[in-house]
């Protein structure tokens, strides 16, 4: 009898189960539009739950180094929103200083770049004009081009098509509310999120506790601890070995005395985050930017960058980052490549303490199957080993 209903409640769940398949299906264009709306109304939870990861390592090192040993009383009571507080102004305050480096260098260069194309397409002109191959008449419709009117043209027309493009901003400002409104809701939640992290986390170990298997509930706590830990690492190594050749870079750029040195130096802290390519990346827009001003200059820069590079890959990584990810370099080089052809930039950035944690949970896995094998191999030699006793 037992065995009849379970076999009806099974049957039961099949039939809703292919039912709903089908209505997801055949409807696909309303359950699609569900789904859509359901994912917009979640995606400031989304974005605040990614925001607080990053700003709860920030904000547990202050818990743990500034905080931890005061007996204040006004200190203890408010330790976690003090730290919260420290966080947020540390990571603003870098944010602001990296644009400030930045930003004014960058608009400095694009203009010296505009000044200096008329005269390079005038140099190009001229060497046309000695070879035999090309027309004369070629030559004499480009030299009678005023380039600087033409570049002028140019970027008035780019001037306008942008005050086109923002009013089209200001007639569709209720996407740009929404957007704001996003933000701001997603930077709430993740305060709420960090100051009661450990009721959170308590009371997600009860309900997995209530309604998940034992079993289930290990595994889980499992390759979260797995995944939390290689991500942790990663975000603390890489922004460790950002900072380091960010400096390394600007101080031995005023050594040398080459252009640019602070905001070169910045961008090659925000590049090195992308692991393998990010330094190689960082190095390229800062030659081109020197070469603009000087040729010899940037020449130096190249050979600064690659031996600034090659001691980054063989004394600072190893010591800072080390072995901590436990993720193979060939690995690496897959998991950044096949990350940013999937996702972009931020594919590469999340590739390689993603591929971290898979490759620890298999490792492992394998590893704890091999002992369990040896272990039963050496169970089974011991008993074929043991003489049989004889009765006397």
């Amino acid at each position: 009898m037992n065995v009849k209903k379970i076999e009806t409640r099974s049957l039961i769940k099949i039939a809703a189960v292919v039912f709903a398949l089908f209505l997801c299906i055949h409807y696909w264009v309303g359950v699609a539009n569900i789904f859509k709306a359901a994912f917009a109304a979640v995606l400031p939870l989304i974005i605040g739950t990614v925001i607080a990861y990053p700003l709860n390592i920030l904000m547990s090192f202050f818990e743990r180094h500034l905080l931890s040993k005061s007996d204040n009383k006004f200190i203890v009571r408010t330790r976690r929103g003090l730290s919260l507080v420290l966080a947020f102004v540390a990571l603003i305050s870098v944010l602001t200083l990296i644009i400030a480096l930045v930003v004014p260098q960058l608009t400095k260069c694009i203009k010296m770049l505009i000044d200096l194309i008329p005269g390079f397409l005038d140099a190009i002109v001229d060497k046309l004009d000695g070879l035999e191959f090309v027309p004369q008449d070629l030559i004499a419709t480009l030299s009678k081009i005023d380039w600087q009117s033409k570049i002028s043209g140019i970027i008035s027309t780019v001037t306008s098509g942008v005050g086109s493009v923002m009013n089209v901003v200001v007639s569709t400002v209720s996407s740009v509310v929404s957007g704001v409104t996003t933000a701001v809701l997603a930077i709430i939640f993740a305060v709420y999120v960090l100051l009661s992290k450990d009721k959170l986390a308590s009371q997600l170990k009860t309900l997995m506790k209530h309604y998940l298997p034992e079993k289930i509930t290990q595994k889980i706590n499992y390759v979260a601890s797995v995944a939390n830990d290689s991500f942790h690492k990663f975000i603390v190594a890489q922004c460790t070995e950002a900072l380091i050749l960010g400096l390394l870079c600007t101080i031995g750029m005023f050594i040398l005395r080459l252009p640019y040195a602070a905001m070169i130096g910045a961008v090659t802290v925000v590049t090195a985050f992308i692991p393998v390519v990010g330094a190689l990346l960082g190095g390229a827009i800062g030659a081109f930017l020197i070469l603009m001003e000087s040729p010899v200059k940037a020449l130096i820069f190249l050979v600064f960058i690659i031996l600034l590079q090659q001691i980054e890959g063989d004394l600072i990584y190893p010591k800072v980052v080390g072995n901590s990810m436990g993720l193979p370099s060939i690995w690496v080089l897959a998991a950044v490549t096949v990350g940013g052809g999937m996702f972009g930039v931020l594919g590469m950035l999340l590739s390689v303490p993603a591929a971290s944690t898979i490759y620890r949970l298999v490792k492992n896995d394998v590893k704890k199957k091999d002992e369990a094998a040896l272990k039963k191999e050496l169970a089974e030699s011991q008993q074929d080993e043991t003489p049989e006793q004889q009765p006397q």
